[in-house]
């Protein structure tokens, strides 16, 4: 398990249990119609995304640690939110891809309605975070940058326009190539300025996954944990996706790296 590996390595780290968040938070990314479909939900959504018992209850305490985090870092602590169901397939109006809200989507309207000017979203996750692009787009005030597997689950994510960033990268691309596509996306964040960085950190990109083809090692991830340190912005970071029996050192690694 993850985190009693996080707490024997990291005795002096600090957990909180996270609260729910509010509707009126959710509605700033969410329509009513889809919290309501959420919340009373009796059949799954889709193959991936099922209608589990008080699933809704589930989703709002990931994306109120989401917004914990957003809020921690604006306040200069660095943290990192360890909740599931993940967020960044989550749409507007849509529920996929094992998300029901969208985590950092939320997170950050809701760091923009509380002090912050600017946010940047980092995603490194496997899969392209539509969810995350469908709400955030053409928003002046966010910058969005996805790097992700294609072809690949969701088949989006080809293009890029205003406010948001694609990178896709092919199946088993040399891990050198993808790793400088990560950087790249990265420095695209930064030379928009933010006053907050927030990662959808999805660790499916390791070569050891079981539904990806990407190539990533343990080290890449240590790397990109010292990247966000080197930026000196306020961060925080999300879990996304990574569904390996490596998935504790994955994260660890990465921790460990902007720690």
């Amino acid at each position: 398990m993850t985190a009693p590996l996080l707490e024997f390595r990291h005795p002096t780290w600090e957990w909180q249990t996270p609260a729910t968040v509010t509707e009126e938070i959710l509605l700033r990314a969410h329509t009513a119609a889809h919290v309501e479909r959420i919340r009373n939900a009796t059949e799954d959504f889709d193959a991936d995304t099922p209608a589990h018992p008080h699933i809704y209850e589930h989703a709002v305490r990931a994306t109120g640690a989401a917004v914990d985090t957003a809020r921690a870092a604006l306040r200069g602590k660095n943290a990192f939110s360890l909740m599931r169901p993940p967020g960044h397939h989550a749409t507007r109006d849509r529920a996929m891809g094992f998300c029901y809200f969208s985590n950092i989507a939320v997170a950050a309207l809701d760091a923009l309605a509380n002090g912050a000017e600017r946010v940047g979203i980092w995603d490194f996750d496997a899969h392209h975070g539509n969810g995350t692009e469908d709400i955030v787009a053409n928003n002046p005030r966010i910058a969005f940058a996805s790097i992700h597997q294609f072809p690949g689950y969701p088949g989006t994510g080809t293009r890029s326009f205003g406010n948001v960033h694609n990178f896709p990268v092919a199946p088993l691309t040399p891990r050198s190539a993808h790793v400088a596509e990560v950087r790249r996306a990265l420095d695209t964040l930064v030379a928009f300025k933010p006053d907050l960085l927030l990662v959808s950190a999805g660790f499916d990109a390791y070569a050891g996954d079981p539904i990806t083809e990407m190539t990533l090692a343990p080290e890449d991830f240590t790397t990109f944990g010292q990247w966000l340190r080197e930026t000196n912005i306020p961060a925080g970071a999300i879990l996304e996706g990574g569904y390996s029996d490596e998935l504790p050192e994955l994260i660890d690694a990465f921790l460990s790296g902007w720690s």
